[in-house]
């Protein structure tokens, strides 16, 4: 399943392909990596049908394992109860599934890597990451949610590299289901809008010194966390990324687990690695070494 995601994804990013967002014509040509493209989509399908169907076989209502099996049981109540039209169905549950596998396995991944790269180029940030964690977990248990709203500078450290990087840059292809007036602009029903959020996230207007890395921009005088709306690194409104929850949740434990235990810094007078990133579907660091050491 790495596998195919990770050609898919090189695919979409590195080759002709990408122009399928503006020409969707283009996918059904029957050679090279459109011909490819097509192919791993149907390993894929295949992988999450199958995935489904042994849950179906499988499932025991009163001991659900997981998200899929809740979704088979609600399926199933609201049949039994007559409701047809409720909108949750076997298809709907294959797109969930096939949103949270893609969407959730790269972009969280590339999150991770981008604040351990930050972190090693910034020791003073991680050192205050680090000494808050140090108060707050210490040495003897490992950080767990409930540390979450105790750790504000540490938070706000992992949303600050969020918001310099956007790991999905233009987000994901959006739709416009009608004809709509925007800002003077009339934008037809069914045309492809991709929102660029790695520019609200630059914006010199909403951010002060936007290219700078200053976490304290994410705090308030008494070092509580600010929310900001122009924060959106898994975009906003009713298509928000449906695993931006879990995404967190992810980033939260992963990071300073990580940072609890280990201490990371760049190789002695190595030449700070470039924080451009390498621009694609989802924008990553560029290959880069670091030295980690025990705490």
């Amino acid at each position: 399943m790495l596998r195919l995601m990770d050609r898919g994804l090189e695919i979409c990013v590195n080759s002709p392909a990408v122009l399928i967002n503006v020409f969707p014509l283009l996918y059904h040509l029957p050679f090279g990596v459109f011909r490819e493209l097509r192919q791993v989509e149907r390993d894929i399908t295949a992988f999450l049908k199958r995935f489904i169907a042994n849950h179906q076989e499988t499932l025991d209502p009163n001991n659900p394992r997981d998200l899929t099996d809740m979704y088979l049981k609600e399926i199933s109540a609201r049949r039994e109860a007559g409701d047809v039209d409720s909108g949750f169905t076997e298809d709907y549950l294959f797109y969930i599934i096939g949103d949270l596998f893609i969407a959730g396995t790269d972009t969280t991944a590339n999150s991770v890597l981008w604040v351990i790269l930050y972190m090693a180029s910034y020791p003073d940030i991680q050192g205050k990451v680090q000494a808050e964690i140090d108060g707050v977990v210490g040495p003897l248990r490992t950080p767990s949610l409930s540390d979450k709203g105790k750790l504000p500078f540490t938070e706000a450290a992992i949303m600050e590299v969020q918001r310099l990087t956007t790991v999905v840059p233009l987000a994901i292809p959006h739709m416009t289901s009608e004809t709509i007036e925007f800002m003077g602009y009339t934008i037809p029903k069914g045309t492809v809008v991709l929102p660029n959020l790695w520019s609200v996230h630059r914006d010199p207007t909403e951010w002060d010194d936007p290219d700078s890395f200053d976490p304290t921009r994410f705090l308030d005088e008494d070092g509580t966390l600010l929310r900001k709306e122009c924060f959106i690194p898994f975009g906003i409104g009713r298509r928000v990324c449906m695993g931006e929850q879990l995404a967190k949740m992810e980033l939260f434990l992963t990071v300073t687990n990580l940072l609890q235990t280990f201490h990371f810094r760049l190789p002695e007078g190595a030449p700070r690695p470039p924080l451009q990133g390498r621009f694609g579907l989802t924008l990553a660091p560029c290959p880069y070494t670091v030295c980690i050491n025990p705490r």
